[in-house]
């Protein structure tokens, strides 16, 4: 697939009219960092629906650079930092169609970016699980783009982020202190285990889980420590289940030095559909408001939907302050944070 240059600057959408908007930093109570918001270009949405049209959820499909910039200005966020959604995501089984479909996605993202100072950051899209592709492509996303980091699914087929595959990957990133923004996608393990239910409501938070068990008990987070993971919705099922991961802590005592807790205390984790008193409650009984930043999951919620719950979820306002800008602030690079 060839990026169609004249879908490319009409999916810019009109960045003068864009721009005429008052700056969301101006706007009383604003500058918040939104660490999960969505990006559906308009060659991405013209691929899916040809190819794959079963797979694209109407949230995308009407997604637009002034869609989610009034989004934005209506929830008081400065800066949203854009990842490809993990539904469909970038990867059906062709590797090089992977390789050109991510560096296309993340040029457009490069291009919000210059068209829209100070609004958008980026988390780069990896042709995962293809790890040679997605070592070139991390390099041309950070080097070249100044990307702030990447984004992964918490799972590709039956291999989680522990896998011994991936190490290559991490070492990389591990080398470069980088951020890694997780994303749960649908398991391979349980598809649609209870039919009256959409995978999301369950199997994301259960697939992050597994996901931050892979990593920990593999003993990877320890041996790359220098890596800023972030997952999302709160950690998933993570936060009711640590009486188990204590459990399990004790049998991989060889892998984790410094203990099980201190290795999920480093890990970032955002507000996305995990913004309830119970959830946020949970959440910050395990990790301190420095660990916790905001998400919104647009274009599947709009951003003053997760602003006005965790206004009412009994955090304080000094926590509140840190965990919709103050926590986020060491995820963005230079390049994003101008806002």
């Amino acid at each position: 697939m060839t990026l169609n240059r004249a879908l490319f600057l009409a999916g810019l959408g009109g960045a003068a009219v864009c721009g005429a908007r008052p700056a969301a930093a101006q706007m009383p109570g604003a500058r918040r960092i939104d660490v999960h918001r969505h990006v559906s270009p308009p060659f991405y949405q013209t691929e899916i629906k040809t190819s794959y049209p079963k797979m694209f959820p109407p949230p995308l499909a009407s997604w637009t650079p002034e869609s989610c910039l009034a989004d934005m200005d209506a929830a008081g966020i400065a800066l949203g930092m854009l990842s490809m959604p993990a539904r469909p995501g970038v990867y059906f089984g062709d590797a090089a169609f992977a390789r050109k479909f991510c560096r296309e996605c993340n040029d457009y993202m490069a291009e919000l970016r210059r068209a829209h100072p100070g609004r958008f950051g980026i988390f780069a899209a990896l042709p995962m699980p293809d790890v040679e592709g997605s070592l070139a492509e991390l390099a041309y996303a950070l080097d070249t783009l100044h990307a702030d980091g990447v984004g992964v699914w918490t799972s590709y087929g039956q291999r989680y982020l522990g896998d011994p595959s991936f190490a290559p990957l991490w070492a990389e990133l591990n080398r470069r202190n980088a951020v890694v923004f997780t994303h749960p996608t649908d398991a391979a393990c349980c598809v649609n285990p209870v039919s009256q239910m959409s995978e999301t409501v369950v199997e994301f938070g259960a697939d992050t889980t597994r996901a931050i068990g892979s990593l920990v008990f593999s003993g990877t987070s320890t041996k790359f420590p220098a890596i800023k993971f972030i997952f999302s919705h709160g950690g998933g099922t993570m936060p009711f289940v640590i009486d188990r991961f204590h459990g399990q802590g004790k049998e991989s005592a060889a892998l984790l030095p410094h203990g099980v807790e201190y290795e999920l205390k480093r890990f970032y984790y955002d507000t996305a559909f995990a913004s309830s008193p119970e959830a946020m409650a949970a959440l910050l009984k395990l990790v301190p408001p420095s660990q916790v930043v905001l998400g919104t999951d647009f274009p599947y919620a709009p951003g003053s939907q997760t602003i006005a719950e965790l206004t009412v979820c009994g955090v304080s306002n000094r926590d509140l302050a840190a965990i919709t800008r103050e926590s986020a602030l060491p995820l963005v690079g230079p390049a994003s944070l101008r806002a």
